[in-house]
């Protein structure tokens, strides 16, 4: 027999849906509302429940596990807070919260006291959903270009909340989920009030990831009929998710595909359109079960806290956006990976998925940053600039105008690199024959500064606050403070750490800027003074 372990807070309009399915189940052992007639409502069509209307009730019970928060929006995070430091095991719907701050605070809750938390962004459950995912991450649809999401009905109209934290968590949620996890760079909002001057009723939200790959969202509870229809544009297949119609063409795939005549006019060519197979389902009942799952197996849910707090932090963003009448919101980003809130991109940047970008750093025009790449805290990278998905950028870099960071790179914190200048990572390329396993490691310690058009051959290293000079061809290891020139570069003489040249004096110096002084250990060595 099931073990009845879940108590229901909320018997609404949507939770009356989860009402039926946890019953079914026979997973639901109390229903917990503030209204006397929903209760009713819940006892008559399931008289084997329990009904009360004060949640210390529920959360005193030793045998309730898990809670299931189907109130209204601005209720959730704070009763979601409650259940968790009661000890429970919490399903949200959505939103988890109103705001970022809030969401935070209830993820934090349940990391801290080990509980899962599962948010209700019910479509990932959705057997065309998942199916559409697979399609995208085993690249059957190809490099994704575009995505678009239309929304719409005359439908309930609320006023607690407007049409884009109303609709919009779904398609956020699924964007997100199709593109890796990562979120968007930037994102514009725009919308129109209509019934209510304090609710949209209509938003159309814009958003920018990396790797030029651009999405929209239309929502609206003001639409002359029903549609929910979610458009993947792959550089393969493009695919259509159509949740109105029947299982057999909820989701559908056009292999069209575009040629260029004579390599320079675009050619669209038609395929026929190919329906996929699917197994009807539920998607509130996977969902349900999904949460049974998690709470036996303490599994991490598919729709967790951290994924949730993604989908709050880019409907704050988009609120922000409509408030300012569709001002763009950049520096966008997850905790995982992706860029800190106060990082500026711009729009003709490309940062791929999965790379991480660091508080306060500026990436500037038509440079590419590719996924994997790890990027510091308050760096500066010039326009046209190219970073590998292996190399590793520290904290206060400053990388000029046209320079390539190679795979097997890696910069240490307050290296300057100068414009143009050139990394090598194989030291006998040739075209036709691949030696990426060949690739030799380059290291640039803190503090050095690279001149503008000099080369660093790959498999040396360059030692702190060394300075090679413009134009030089670095071909062997260069000591720490080590001036070096010239092709191939010989030293010179020494740097101080502010970038002076140091005169030497009975093999010692101090310098006439800072004053730091410094000792000659060995003709190779020189070390400061404490």
């Amino acid at each position: 027999m099931p073990k009845r372990n879940i108590a229901l807070l909320g018997c609404g309009a949507w939770g009356k849906n989860h009402l039926r399915n946890w019953a079914e189940l026979g997973a639901l052992a109390v229903v917990c509302d503030a209204s006397k007639e929903r209760l009713r409502f819940a006892q008559k069509q399931y008289p084997e429940l329990e009904t009360t209307r004060e949640l210390s009730a529920v959360l005193s019970r030793s045998d309730i596990e898990g809670v299931v928060i189907a109130t209204p929006a601005g209720t959730h995070a704070d009763l979601a807070y409650q259940c968790l430091r009661a000890g429970k095991d919490v399903f949200v719907e959505k939103p988890m919260a109103l705001t970022a701050a809030e969401g935070k605070r209830v993820v934090d809750a349940a990391e801290t006291l080990g509980r899962i938390l599962m948010v209700g962004h019910v479509l990932v459950y959705h057997a065309a959903v998942r199916e559409l995912n697979r399609l995208a991450h085993t690249g059957e649809l190809g490099r994704i270009r575009y995505i678009y999401s239309n929304r719409l009905n005359l439908g309930k109209i609320r006023t607690e909340e407007n049409s884009l934290w109303s609709f919009a968590p779904h398609d956020v949620a699924l964007v997100i989920d199709l593109l890796g996890g990562t979120g968007p760079q930037s994102l514009t909002c725009v919308g129109g009030n209509y019934l209510n001057p304090d609710v949209a009723d209509v938003t159309l939200t814009t958003l920018a990831f990396g790797g030029g790959v651009r999405a929209h969202i239309f929502v609206s509870w003001l639409h002359p009929f029903k549609e929910q229809r979610f458009v993947v544009v792959g550089d393969r297949q493009m695919a259509v998710f159509d949740d109105t119609l029947d299982w057999a063409h909820k989701l559908v795939l056009y292999p069209h595909k575009v040629d260029w005549m004579e390599g320079q006019v675009p050619v669209a060519n038609k395929a026929e359109a190919t329906p996929v197979k699917l197994e009807a389902n539920e998607p509130l009942r996977a969902e349900c079960e999904h949460f049974l799952h998690c709470i036996r197996t303490r599994q991490t849910s598919l729709t967790g806290g951290a994924s949730a707090l993604r989908v709050l932090q880019v409907l704050e963003a988009a609120q922000d956006s409509l408030d300012r009448a569709g001002e763009p919101i950049r520096g966008l980003g997850d905790s995982e990976g992706g860029t800190e809130p106060d990082t500026f991109i711009h729009p003709t940047a490309t940062i791929d998925a999965g790379a991480d970008i660091g508080a306060s750093t500026r990436i500037w025009h038509h440079s590419h940053v590719m996924g994997g790449a790890v990027l510091g805290t308050g760096c500066n990278v010039g326009q046209n600039t190219f970073i590998g998905p292996k190399a590793r950028v520290g904290n206060g870099v400053k990388i000029q105008n046209n320079v390539s960071v190679y795979d097997g790179v890696t910069l240490e914190d307050d290296v300057f690199c100068g414009p143009s200048m050139v990394f090598t990572n194989v030291l006998t390329p040739r075209s036709a024959i691949e030696k990426k396993d060949q690739f030799r490691q380059t290291l640039v310690k803190r503090g050095a500064t690279l001149g503008a058009n000099c080369t660093i051959v790959c498999g040396n290293t360059i030692g702190r606050y060394a300075l090679v000079g413009a134009g030089a061809v670095v071909t062997a290891d260069v000591a720490d403070h080590a001036i070096v020139w010239g092709v191939p570069a010989r030293q010179s003489g020494w740097a101080c750490v502010c970038g002076e040249t140091l005169v030497l004096k009975n093999r010692q110096a101090a310098c006439g800027a800072c004053g730091l002084r410094f000792r000659l250990v060995d003709d190779e060595t020189l070390e400061p003074i404490d």
